[in-house]
């Protein structure tokens, strides 16, 4: 929870991607609050203060995730918006503004958000959603200790070299520090 908050004011990449551990996290363990902060939660606790706070948290994230319906697959409507922010942000920068750095960035990653998209069955989704699953898809690789061709961390390179600008732009316009006019 602490996490969560520090890594939406941060980076909103990393927050995305915890956020999305943090769905799995309580589907594996069936929704089930109590097992959450018994085999989770206070085993990482430095405090037990906190307790009631993580309590607090994971328990409106388990209401919001029946009512929203996604207990089996999906996201909370919270990082769907966010995603929404992100994707508007990337096509300004692609198509609209004078960001030459992120033109380039974006203009190396793309064949490989390409071939994700095509090998991950994922057509229905932006360029933005497939750099996160292909970002999720890494941490859960590294999560379980497989092997990852050097290819495919070229790839997974790329695209999180790519996520990290947009990120740091993201932040910069939340913070009303971009002006795309004057680029």
């Amino acid at each position: 929870m602490l996490i969560a908050q520090q890594k939406l004011q941060e980076n909103i990449a990393e927050y995305v991607l915890y956020m999305y551990q943090t769905e799995d996290l309580i589907r594996s363990f069936n929704f089930d609050l109590d097992a959450i902060l018994e085999k989770y939660v206070k085993p990482q606790l430095p405090d037990a203060s906190f307790l009631g706070q993580y309590r607090d948290w994971y328990a409106d994230l388990i209401r919001q995730m029946i009512f929203q319906k996604i207990e089996k697959q999906g996201h909370l409507h919270d990082l769907k918006d966010i995603l929404v922010e992100l994707s508007y942000l990337h096509n300004t920068l692609v198509n609209l503004s004078e960001d030459q750095k992120y033109k380039d960035l974006f203009d190396r990653a793309n064949k490989f958000i390409e071939e994700f998209k095509e090998k991950s069955n994922l057509k229905d989704k932006n360029q933005i959603e497939i750099l996160f699953h292909a970002m999720y898809m890494k941490l859960l690789l590294r999560l379980r200790k497989a092997e990852i061709s050097a290819e495919t961390e070229e790839a997974f390179d790329t695209m999180r070299i790519l996520l990290a600008y947009l990120a740091k732009m993201y932040h910069q316009m939340k913070r009303g520090e971009l002006n795309f006019y004057n680029n």
